[in-house]
């Protein structure tokens, strides 16, 4: 089959090969065109592959909110360069719209562009975590999106029973800032809680206090250590003088969720 230089274009644009690779893949395939791309795809995913051992810390996060429904994708690049163009942005955004409708598996529905994204951008793309919150018959759902560079770094969502809008998002934007691990001091891990009270109680015993105030300090460290992970436990990021569990009042944290770049 006879291909043009128009199809040589067309491959390129609809591929982001070369010039000589896209001629290459249509001589090798008789100027077929869904068979070069194939082909393309498979010499791009062989290249990609070399890159597995390449840390892909950047990228960007995208947050969406529809009705009671929010989502947050996580998609992982090489360079903050990449992750600042269009085309990256634009598949975040379709990640993210596809979770918000059909849940977190639907992802899979775009690997195949995934990875002519890789090719096109020459980069190490994966999906990072993929979090799907949908808020239960009367309770609302906020968000946070921490924006750097014209991409999303730090999204939240955050879904509550007996609270306003705006007492929703002043949450969110706390776990912004504060990026508690946990919702309450009673969700830490008991080997979690232990490893960190044999801790402190190595540092305070190498600090000279007498031994038998030991329990007493110690236990006071390990109610600073809640206060540090435990969202519940933590000082309002914008008066410390209460903690999120006096700042939110009657009202209840269900759950939340923080994914971030980096």
């Amino acid at each position: 089959m006879a291909f043009t230089a128009k199809d040589v274009q067309a491959l390129r644009q609809a591929t982001g090969a070369g010039m000589m690779d896209a001629k290459k893949a249509l001589e090798a395939n008789d100027g077929d065109m869904d068979a070069a791309k194939q082909w393309l795809r498979e010499k791009g995913l062989a290249a990609s592959a070399k890159r597995d051992d390449r840390e892909n810390a950047q990228g960007l996060v995208a947050l969406l909110i529809e009705g009671n429904v929010g989502a947050i994708v996580k998609l992982k690049s090489e360079t903050d360069f990449v992750a600042a163009s269009d085309l990256f942005k634009a598949e975040a955004a379709a990640l993210v719209k596809l979770v918000v409708d059909k849940g977190e598996a639907a992802v899979a529905e775009r690997s195949s562009i995934l990875d002519d994204l890789k090719i096109t951008l020459k980069e190490k793309i994966e999906l990072g975590e993929v979090v799907r919150i949908e808020a239960a018959a009367g309770n609302v759902i906020d968000s946070y999106l921490h924006m750097q560079g014209g991409r999303g770094v730090n999204a939240v969502l955050v879904e509550m029973a007996g609270a306003t809008q705006e007492l929703a998002h002043d949450v969110a934007v706390h776990i912004g800032f504060a990026r508690p691990k946990y919702l309450s001091k009673a969700d830490v891990p008991a080997d979690v809680v232990e490893h960190e009270r044999a801790t402190l109680e190595t540092l305070s015993r190498n600090e000279g206090k007498p031994e038998a105030a030991l329990p007493k300090i110690v236990e006071g460290r390990v109610q600073g250590f809640f206060k540090e992970v435990a969202l519940l436990e933590q000082p309002y990021a914008k008066d410390d003088s209460k903690s999120i569990t006096q700042y939110i009042g009657s009202a209840t944290i269900v759950r939340f969720a923080q994914v971030e770049i980096g």
